[in-house]
Order: C-alpha cells, then sequence, then structure tokens
C-alpha cells in the first residue's frame, strides 16, 4: 500500500512539474500605484514599456468611446495592406469627402486638392497630424477597394489578433456611433504594436508638415497634440513623443501619447476628460493635463528595483532517498525587476511559495519544483517559477532500504506475515496432534 502512495505521490510530482514548465515565470505587474493627485480623466492607463508594467490604471478596461484615436489602428491597417507607402498614389474623391460634410470633422483640406493625386505616406501625414478625417476616409476606401465597410472589417479582425477583447470599430476616422467603441487598456495594446509599425513614430511625433501639392508652402498642416507643439505652453511637455488626440462630445478628450527621459519610456492612454464645465463653457483639455502630470509623477518617483534575484533562496523542502541531505533550497527561474516606489521598503514586499512538502530525489539543478506569488504591500506583483538550486543524486542503497523498510512495515505486510505465523503454528498443532494420534494407535496396537 506505501508502496502504491509512493508511485501516486510521484506521478502528481511530475503533474506539478510539467504544468509548472508552463507557467510564466515573471509577468507583468497588477498593482495600482496611487499618484496622489485626482484626473480628469475617466479611463486612464499608464504603462512603463520597459518592462510592460501597469503603473495606474483607472477604469482601463471598461469601454469608452475613442473618437479620432481610432486613427491609430487605421495607420497599422494601412501600413499592413500597401507595400510601397512612398510610391503608391492614390487620387482624392471629391464624392468620398462629401459624405464627411455637415459633421464637424477635423479634416487635412484635401477638398483642395480634389481629383489630385496624393502619395499614402503623405496621406498618413494628414490623417494623424492635423487627425483628417477626410484622409482616414480615403485610404481606408483606396484600401477597402472601394469599399470603406471591408476596410473597417479588417481593423475589427486586426484587433481581434492584438488581443483587444472590447473593442469594435464602424469607421475609420472615430466620429461618434455607439457601436464604436474601446478600452484604455485595449488602446495601450493597438498602439503598442503600431510603434512598430513603418514610421509610426516620425509620423506621430510631427508637429507641421508640409504637402507636396502646396506649391506655396503657406498652409503648413499642425498637430492637434499640444502636449508635444511649444507653441502650446499649458500643455507642451519636453519628454511628450506623439501619438494621437481625439475628441468629441461623446468620447471627451482623449490622448494616447509617450514619453521618454533618462532612458524610461511611459505610455499613457487617458479618454474622456469631459470637453465641457459645469456651467456648459468649454474646458481645458483635462487628458493632456493628466497625462503629463502622470509622466512626471512617475519619473520622479518610480524606479526599475529588482525584486528577486535568481540565486536567491525562496523557500527549502525535503528530499527523498538523499545520502547526507535531507532538504532542497528552491530559488527563481529568472531573477525579477519592476517598476516600484522610489520610497519602497523591504516590507512592502511579501513572497508566498507554492511548493510541495517533499519530492524524491533524483533531482537535476534548474528543474521547476513550484511557484511563488510576490506581492507588493498585498497587491500581486508577478508568479515566478521556483527551481532546485542543485542537483541531489538519489542513493540506491537508501532507496532500497526504504522500500524495504515500508514493505515490511506496511499493514499488508503485517497482516499477511501475522497471517503466515497463525497458519504455521495451526500446521504445527496440525501436526503435533497427528504424530500423537498416531502414537496413540501403535501403543493401542502393541497392548492387543
Amino acid at each position: 500500500m506505501r508502496k502504491k502512495l509512493f508511485a501516486l505521490a510521484s506521478f502528481v510530482m511530475m503533474l506539478v512539474i510539467i504544468t509548472s514548465m508552463f507557467s510564466v515565470s515573471a509577468g507583468a505587474a497588477s498593482v495600482n500605484f496611487d499618484p496622489g493627485f485626482d484626473l480628469y480623466s475617466d479611463y486612464v492607463y499608464l504603462v512603463n514599456l520597459d518592462t510592460d508594467t501597469p503603473i495606474y490604471q483607472k477604469n482601463a478596461n471598461e469601454k469608452c468611446y475613442p473618437a479620432s484615436t481610432t486613427k491609430i489602428m487605421t495607420y497599422i491597417v494601412v501600413t499592413e495592406q500597401v507595400d510601397d507607402l512612398d510610391n503608391t498614389m492614390v487620387t482624392i474623391n471629391q464624392d468620398l469627402l462629401d459624405e464627411l460634410a455637415g459633421t464637424g470633422s477635423s479634416i487635412a483640406g484635401l477638398e483642395d486638392y480634389a481629383g489630385e493625386k496624393m502619395s499614402v505616406m503623405e496621406l498618413l501625414y494628414c490623417m494623424m497630424v492635423p487627425s483628417g478625417n477626410d484622409a482616414a476616409l480615403v485610404l481606408a476606401d483606396y484600401v477597402g477597394n472601394g469599399d470603406v465597410s471591408a476596410f473597417v472589417e479588417l481593423m475589427n479582425q486586426r484587433a481581434k489578433e492584438l488581443g483587444c477583447t472590447n473593442t469594435h470599430f464602424t469607421n475609420p476616422h472615430g466620429l461618434h456611433d455607439e457601436d464604436h467603441y474601446t478600452t484604455a487598456a485595449d488602446m495601450y495594446k493597438i498602439t503598442e504594436y503600431a510603434i512598430t509599425t513603418p514610421h509610426f513614430t516620425e509620423v506621430t511625433n510631427t508637429t507641421s508638415y508640409y504637402l507636396s501639392l502646396d506649391e506655396d508652402g503657406e498652409n503648413p498642416l499642425i498637430t492637434t497634440n499640444s502636449l508635444i507643439n511649444e507653441n502650446e505652453p499649458d500643455y507642451y511637455y519636453e519628454y511628450a513623443r506623439g501619438i494621437k488626440t481625439g475628441t468629441t462630445d461623446e468620447a471627451g478628450f482623449c490622448l494616447v501619447s509617450t514619453a521618454t527621459k533618462d532612458g524610461v519610456a511611459y505610455l499613457c492612454v487617458a479618454m474622456h476628460s469631459p470637453c465641457y464645465d459645469e456651467y456648459g463653457n468649454y474646458a481645458e483639455n483635462g487628458a493632456m493635463i493628466d497625462s503629463k502630470a502622470l509622466y512626471e509623477w512617475a519619473f520622479g518617483n518610480m524606479e526599475l528595483q529588482q525584486v528577486v534575484a535568481e540565486q536567491t533562496p525562496v523557500s527549502e523542502i525535503k528530499v527523498n532517498y538523499a545520502m547526507d541531505k535531507d532538504t532542497l533550497l528552491l530559488v527563481p527561474e529568472y531573477a525579477y525587476s519592476t517598476m516600484l516606489p522610489l520610497d519602497m521598503e523591504d516590507s512592502d514586499i511579501k513572497i508566498e511559495a507554492d511548493v510541495p512538502e517533499v519530492i524524491d530525489t533524483p533531482v537535476t539543478k534548474g528543474t521547476v519544483i513550484g511557484t511563488a506569488t510576490i506581492y507588493y504591500q498585498d497587491q500581486e506583483l508577478t508568479k515566478i517559477n521556483l527551481v532546485a538550486s542543485e542537483t541531489i543524486e538519489r542513493s540506491e542503497l537508501i532507496y532500497v532500504m526504504t522500500i524495504v523498510k515500508n514493505v515490511v512495515t506496511s499493514p499488508v505486510f503485517i497482516i499477511a506475515a501475522a497471517l503466515v505465523i497463525i497458519l504455521f503454528i495451526a500446521y504445527m498443532i496440525f501436526v503435533a496432534r497427528l504424530n500423537k494420534g498416531g502414537k496413540a494407535k501403535v501403543n493401542k496396537h502393541r497392548d492387543l
């Protein structure tokens, strides 16, 4: 029975190890640090790009309207569908531009060039710098082969592929539609990928752009992003880079941006800062105010810190069948570092190990044995794999002796041995009685 129990325990241990091998060694933190000030925006997601660590989030997974931040996805689809951005020419169709009449759209003034041809690259600038809905529509029509809805399907398909579970688009520019929505967390996924597409950071960090068709060069396209525009001192932030604004009455002020300082980079999504104050007056752009304030807070109060080193013992477990070795130290599979407050105390970090009480040798150094969950002030940072810190061989002598001992002391063996003894005693009694009976018959025969 005990042997069966050992076999079962070994099987379970193998399952634990196999399962652990597929667990993530170090994931992104889910801690929500407190910046210490209120925000205008209702949906916010601030992430450290160096570690892919969320630093602050507010309603980040709740649905909201993206307005013109939609064009980040439009940019992705266009650049993935058009091979030669500089030399692919698109005719500006006036009938297409007429669809925006009366919408109050932000435009790039393409109606001045109706019937002319413009490169896809220039149209991307028209779409991203002054937030031209006209350019977005022209690009979508071209890539969709005259069917904007086909282009929108590509947008939704790409969103799913990027892991966006709460995003749905109905148009390429972001004009309000009840069924056109996203979340701050999904917009982060979209933007994080967009940064890897051709010319994206260059285009979105441009503050003024001159069209080749503007022969006089008197009408530059000016960015709607005051965070990167030095001529907008109320919002300008010197460390900001791009990316895209968005504004509708329903979506409020929206801004997706990045900032880099001293080699540290952040991406901030701020959405739905009200366009009007309580008196009905046009409000300040709270999305820009919030983004700048969050960047300053993050750069001034957060830093990359090592939480556990690769060879730091985290747990100790018992081992079976080893010579002169009763326990094994478990260490992290990898060192783990993340963004944490500068004033963090050692007591703020807590590590809880999830490991078996005992394992059988042999065990090889680096074998995943269990996991450890790391907490910062009772908020989970990550889970890491715990591995054997050394190789421990099995002593065959101890193994055999243990098996023998377990067999001898097992209830089954004791019962069987007792039965054998009882049967032996019964046999001896039977033989004794049989012999006694035989002698009695012999003596009686002699008496006769």
